[in-house]
């Protein structure tokens, strides 16, 4: 049978892609977003692969599959994923979706309520049509953990939840700066392999599959500091990374350095900005509230042809 056509809509969050499935998804039912996530990994993967893998995608593409919400108080669900797997949460394609949302004339200026498969975060959409997003709760799990990467020595990290899992790196390793992209490529990804040879993970063994290295600005008058961030599937975040930049706050506040409310500006590795807070609740959890711009630049119908090989994307292990 042949697979039925689906609407796309593209954005990009201060470099860094969204992909949005509007419509002709896989049915994936009406349980938690979490449970949905799984079911698209395990039995639908090659939506992931026909949105992110070329022909259609690329390295940096992130798509997001628009759904029905399972909390009732949320205007939709979203399950993101990229050319290597679902992925737990994302902020940049939040801020993507949301401008997707607005351009598609579901959504006006005003706070909405977002079901993720880690929870439920809140998109506020401004009148400038800039983002922020108030994320789930995010903490610092361990501080200067040290790991011994080869042809590095050991480099010592914060290990984070930001909504993914990371291992922040400050002043180790290449400069971050453009120059030196593919050495940080190298750099990031030894560290990432280093961290699972010895077993270092994130909370119940998950996998810390973010790398984030940290440098000085190019500007100090509009950033505090520049990240790289290396994702899944080995590719670069063209924006200064929202769960990223998540984790950093959480790291910060956890460090004494960043009291609820003050400003944090992160730019990313293109120099583009995200400005983030913290709020601390009554319990003590933070939950960091990341800002940032998004465009909407184009729509598509993709087509499936039975007799086309690639229909469904070139496997990323050609």
């Amino acid at each position: 049978m042949q697979q039925a056509p689906f609407h796309v809509i593209d954005s990009h969050t201060e470099g860094e892609p969204t992909r949005v499935v509007v419509s002709g998804g896989p049915d994936l039912g009406r349980g938690p977003l979490a449970e949905r996530a799984q079911r698209l990994q395990h039995d639908h993967d090659w939506l992931r692969s026909a949105v992110c893998n070329e022909p259609r995608g690329h390295a940096a593409m992130v798509g997001a599959l628009l759904c029905h919400a399972y909390q009732p108080d949320c205007l939709c669900g979203v399950i993101f994923f990229n050319n290597h797997s679902t992925l737990n949460m994302c902020i940049h394609g939040t801020i993507g979706l949301t401008v997707t949302l607005a351009h598609m004339g579901k959504i006006g200026v005003g706070s909405h309520r977002i079901d993720t498969p880690v929870g439920v975060v809140v998109a506020t959409l401004r009148e400038d049509h800039s983002v922020e997003v108030a994320n789930v709760p995010c903490y610092r799990k361990a501080a200067d953990v040290p790991v011994e990467v080869p042809g590095w020595g050991t480099v010592r990290g914060d290990i984070a939840w930001g909504g993914n899992w990371f291992f922040l790196i400050n002043g180790q390793g290449p400069a971050v700066e453009f120059a030196h992209l593919e050495a940080l490529v190298r750099f990031t990804g030894a560290v990432r392999h280093a961290l699972a040879a010895h077993g270092i993970t994130g909370d119940d063994g998950m996998e810390i599959d973010h790398i984030e290295v940290f440098g000085p600005p190019a500007d100090p008058a509009v950033a505090d500091s520049r990240n790289f961030v290396l994702c899944p599937g080995h590719a670069y975040d063209r924006s200064p990374c929202g769960t990223g930049t998540s984790a950093k706050l959480a790291c910060l506040h956890a460090a004494g350095t960043l009291l609820p409310g003050r400003i944090w500006r992160q730019a990313g590795i293109l120099d583009t900005v995200f400005h983030g807070t913290v709020e601390e609740l009554p319990d003590g959890t933070i939950i960091p509230h990341v800002s940032g711009r998004a465009w909407v630049n184009g729509e598509a119908t993709y087509i499936f042809n039975p007799a086309d090989p690639f229909r469904h994307g070139i496997p990323t292990s050609i």
